[in-house]
């Protein structure tokens, strides 16, 4: 059974990062906005849409317009997947558009969790542990440990973010201790959000 699960997950995370990063030469559009150029500036503010079309569970692919779409300041467009509203049985997903500087707030999950990021480079926050790493990697975050990252590289990364449960919880901490004093704010308490 637990072969069986890393297969199936191995599987699915190359799935999805085939489908995110298949063409290195055209731009991603993640964020359902395109791309701010470099004199564009990125949203103030944050903000939630909801799928913008409908889906079937019992679908085998889902488009990101079927999925929820945040921005959380300063810098980190996600699209989220979570497991039980899309037919899955022990994953959800969130994928990110994260820019220069831009990550989540501190927080901790329920379930372990598993980045995978194919360019880039990111700082995290695991624990009482920080640590820059180069990609193409896999991070793991343990199911229960407080933790948070930032794009610690010079061009916006689309990471993955993988997780062994259909209804991941997570639990605010706190600002991103990585971003500098005044580019970082409260998040929410709860909610699934990385």
């Amino acid at each position: 059974m637990t072969r069986r699960f890393t297969v199936c997950f191995a599987v699915v995370t190359m799935s999805v990062a085939i489908v995110i990063f298949g063409s290195a030469a055209r731009p991603q559009k993640l964020s359902g906005v395109d791309p701010p150029k470099a004199q564009e500036k990125l949203p103030e503010k944050d903000f939630t849409h909801s799928p913008e079309k409908p889906h079937d569970p019992a679908a085998f692919f889902f488009s990101f317009d079927q999925l929820d779409h945040y921005y959380r300041v300063p810098g980190e467009f996600t699209h989220r997947l979570t497991g039980d509203q899309y037919g899955f049985e022990k994953l959800s997903f969130i994928i990110t558009e994260t820019h220069p500087g831009g990550g989540p707030g501190f927080h901790v999950h329920d379930t372990e969790e598993a980045h995978v990021l194919l360019e880039g480079t990111a700082k995290y926050r695991i624990g009482d542990k920080t640590f820059t790493v180069q990609a193409p990697y896999v991070a793991k975050v343990p199911a229960g440990v407080p933790h948070t990252f930032i794009n610690a590289g010079t061009k916006r990364f689309n990471l993955i973010a993988v997780f062994a449960s259909k209804h991941p919880n997570s639990k605010r901490i706190g600002p991103n201790p990585l971003i500098p004093a005044g580019q970082n704010r409260e998040e929410p308490k709860h909610g699934f959000i990385p």
